[in-house]
């Protein structure tokens, strides 16, 4: 999974960068601070993976992980070349989803581009620079396409006018995930990276004062935007994560705790992330290895088995699964096996979240 962070200059999204990915990039109290692209890469909390590396004892423990992409803080006018323009834009097109940072928090140590912190106001301004920005990449892919459809290409035209068709709402200010599609048009969007069809999480950016209850006349003008969109907002504080990232493993949940928090912004992230964008993880485990793979919802054992690699999709005979929670109350896989427990599935077996899985296949 690939997020990318966008947002106003001076929200936050380099200290939350930082604390999410613990990468250092340089975080200052003025504008275009983050220059080049930052990229870090998370490790997605899963304790079913503790679990597993009890019994097993591997060689290896390798969870799924999450990629952050930190671009330069977007200004009015961007995607026309204002503040650092939009080339940095180009360094999100091929993220699965995009974080959006808004400042909900006032502090006047901490400049804002437009004086004063303005949830609505601030998402519109990010909103309208993707959106021209995706007018300008459209209009090079319609010159294209244009000539494609002049030379009768089976289904040329039908992508033609989808894109026609999302131009025209992109030139009425509405973002293009926001329209309507056929089934047949969603097909077709699949090589079309389009800054505003990608999924939107928007990250408040709240005071620590505001932690332990955030609902703040900021956080709920950002909740109903998302709402509108249906898109998701959670409450995040920059600052406070940054305090946890510096803290040992064995002292964060007692920090939390002290906190009134029961999970923290990042793990929050990271679920909302995967609700998103409609995702799951499977596990395999063994001496060798025990390992979450990240996975669509809806992917049959084939094609699961065709992440860890190609020759287990092609020669699949079956997969023997076992669900976590029956593992985990089984304390052993032998004691699951006994149980009846492990299932034997064939090519049309739908994958479920948390399933332990052995695939058989030849070679």
């Amino acid at each position: 999974m690939r997020l990318g962070i966008v947002g106003l200059p001076n929200v936050g999204k380099s200290t939350l960068f930082n604390a999410i990915t613990k990468a250092g990039a340089e975080c200052a109290n003025y504008p275009f601070c983050t220059i080049e692209p930052n990229v870090g890469v998370v490790a997605v909390p899963d304790p079913r993976l503790d679990f597993l590396a009890s019994l097993y004892s591997p060689e290896k423990y390798t969870p799924a992980v999450v990629e952050f992409v930190d671009i330069a803080g977007l200004v009015r006018g961007a995607s026309k070349g204002e503040g650092l323009g939009n080339k940095f834009l180009s360094n999100i097109r091929e993220v699965d989803a995009i974080v959006h940072v808004v400042r909900c928090f006032n502090d006047s140590n901490v400049v804002h581009v437009d004086g004063e912190p303005d949830p609505k106001r601030d998402i519109e301004t990010i909103e309208l620079e993707l959106i021209l920005s995706d007018i300008e990449y459209l209009e090079r892919r319609l010159d294209k396409q244009r000539k494609i459809a002049k030379t009768n290409i089976q289904g040329a035209a039908a992508i033609l006018r989808l894109y026609e068709k999302i131009n025209d709402s992109l030139g009425e200010g509405i973002s293009a995930r926001r329209i309507e599609y056929t089934n047949e048009e969603k097909e077709m969007l699949k090589d079309l990276p389009l800054l505003s069809l990608k999924p939107v999480l928007f990250a408040a950016n709240i005071s620590e004062a505001d932690i332990s209850g955030p609902d703040t006349p900021y956080f709920s003008e950002v909740q109903k935007i998302a709402e509108s969109q249906n898109a998701q907002a959670i409450a995040i504080s920059a600052k406070i994560e940054e305090e946890i990232a510096i803290l040992e493993e064995s002292e964060r949940a007692l920090f939390l705790e002290e906190l009134g928090i029961l999970v923290s912004g990042l793990d929050r992230m990271i679920r909302a992330g995967y609700q998103l964008l409609g995702l799951i993880s499977f596990l395999t485990a063994g001496p060798t290895e025990v390992r979450a793979w990240t996975i669509k919802d809806g992917t049959k054992a084939p094609q699961a088995a065709g992440k860890i690699h190609s020759d287990f999709e092609r020669g699949f005979i079956r997969a023997e699964i076992v669900s976590f929670k029956d593992l985990f109350e089984s304390k052993s896989y032998a004691t699951a096996k006994e149980r009846g427990l492990v299932r034997s599935e064939g090519k049309d077996y739908v994958m479920k979240d948390g399933d332990v899985v052995l695939f058989r296949f030849n070679v």
